[in-house]
């Protein structure tokens, strides 16, 4: 994508550098203190600055477009509806938007959440750099802006990425298994039939997260990859699936994963932990319920006939992880958008549980708001295009602090030890890459 509206500057330029590299250096030293950096298979882009913005909070939506004066409305219905509606009064007729939208988006229709809290934050950038084959594509609505990321461009070296220091991922196992027995608790009770359950690991120290994306993304094979910074809130993440992919053509795609083991720690250790996690009957039940529901959810907003399974239960290497993942598509129905597919999916039936409404009223029972964690990033465009990324496997800052976040899958079959070692090997995709604030 380009960045739609209508830009002073669009020009292509060479670049040799590592693309990680090249984006790092745009989000650390470009010209704008809010950006999103998105990552897909070969393809990494900069949105900068605001040019436009939509905020959604627990009873309100706000639009601000261009120089125009900010406006506030109240919404209600479905989040997605909402978001749907602000973006159609966009002043532009093409546009791109990059943002993020946080857990509690999903329970905000059945149960409205606090009138102050954010539940999306989305932008229309000012700048738009696109990475593709050695050439990055700028698009701006400034000249001054471009000619300075041009600059960038041409020397995208971000100099020595300062050295990690590891976050111990072991705190904090009591209450998390506290947590986990009673969540099965419930399920043998009936109250649903899976719950994941995270736990937050506070960082003990400020954190450079543009330098921890850099070293985390060297060491993870996601996804999806982002970067953001947006009014002081920053988070870089290495997504280990696609929660929804909507194309040109109306064509849906969701990847869940379920079923974990560690990954990482030699090849045979790695082989036996393989066929451990392809043979385990409570991993495979916790796979198979997932991909059902993603076609369940898919049924809902999809043509009759088109929704599909593709290479089911095939084992996916993310960093210190392996999880059995699975593809779900179909077609969207007539009438129905993105937003619809959007809306259908989320919150990830493989960060939430089953049926969904009991998850998300469970999780809001068990643990403290989880903001970002298990929320999406995304690219959304005027033309129907959406990609949104899980976000997992993820670090988190403001003004208080810094943490780390991880989950598990609780079902039926699980034991609180062995939830908890899960939560530490996922947390291990990122806490050895975090680099403190020097």
């Amino acid at each position: 994508m380009s960045l739609g509206v209508r830009a002073v500057t669009d020009l292509t330029v060479e670049v040799t550098a590592d693309p990680l590299h090249v984006v790092a250096r745009l989000a650390a030293s470009g010209p704008f203190e809010d950006y999103v950096v998105y990552e897909r298979p070969g393809r990494w882009t900069y949105a900068g600055g605001t040019l436009g913005e939509v905020v959604l909070e627990g009873d309100s939506v706000i639009r601000r477009w261009g120089g125009e004066p900010e406006t506030r409305t109240p919404w209600s219905g479905r989040p997605a509806a909402a978001l749907r509606a602000a973006f159609a009064t966009a002043p532009w007729p093409a546009w791109n938007a990059y943002g993020w939208i946080a857990f509690e988006f999903a329970a905000a229709s059945a149960a409205p959440a606090p009138s102050s809290a954010r539940l999306a934050h989305l932008l229309v950038p000012r700048a738009e750099v696109t990475v593709q084959d050695g050439r990055a594509r700028v698009t701006a609505v400034d000249a001054d802006h471009a000619a300075q990321i041009v600059k960038l461009l041409s020397d995208p070296v971000i100099g020595r990425v300062p050295p990690s220091s590891p976050v111990d991922v072991r705190p904090g196992g009591e209450p998390y298994r506290e947590r986990v027995a009673r969540a099965v608790a419930e399920i043998g009770a009936g109250l649903y039939q899976k719950v994941i359950v995270s736990r937050r690991l506070p960082i003990p120290y400020p954190v450079d997260v543009v330098s921890t994306f850099v070293r985390g993304r060297a060491a993870n094979t996601p996804a999806r990859s982002f970067l953001l910074g947006l009014r002081g809130f920053q988070a870089a993440g290495f997504s280990p699936e696609v929660l929804v992919g909507v194309d040109g053509s109306g064509t849906v795609l969701t990847q869940p994963l379920a079923g974990t083991r560690a990954f990482g720690r030699g090849a045979d250790a790695d082989a036996a932990t393989r066929r451990e996690l392809e043979s385990d009957p409570k991993e495979i039940f916790e796979h198979a319920v997932s991909v059902r529901a993603a076609q369940d959810e898919l049924s809902g907003v999809c043509a009759p006939g088109s929704v599909r399974v593709a290479g089911f239960m095939t084992v996916k290497e993310r960093g210190s992880v392996q999880h059995l993942g699975s593809s779900v598509s179909g077609v969207l129905a007539a009438g129905r958008t993105s937003w619809d597919a959007l809306d259908a999916l989320f919150p990830g039936v493989t960060a939430s549980g089953i049926p969904k409404a009991g998850a998300v009223e469970a999780i809001a029972r068990l643990e403290e708001p989880r903001g970002l964690y298990a929320g999406a990033v995304l690219s959304v465009s005027h033309d129907g295009e959406l990609d949104a990324a899980l976000v997992l496997r993820a670090i988190y800052s403001d003004r208080d602090g810094a943490w780390l976040r991880a989950g598990a899958g609780i079902v039926p079959g699980s034991t609180p030890e062995r939830e908890y070692e899960e939560t530490c090997e996922k947390l291990s995709s990122i806490a050895p890459h975090v680099v403190p604030l020097g």
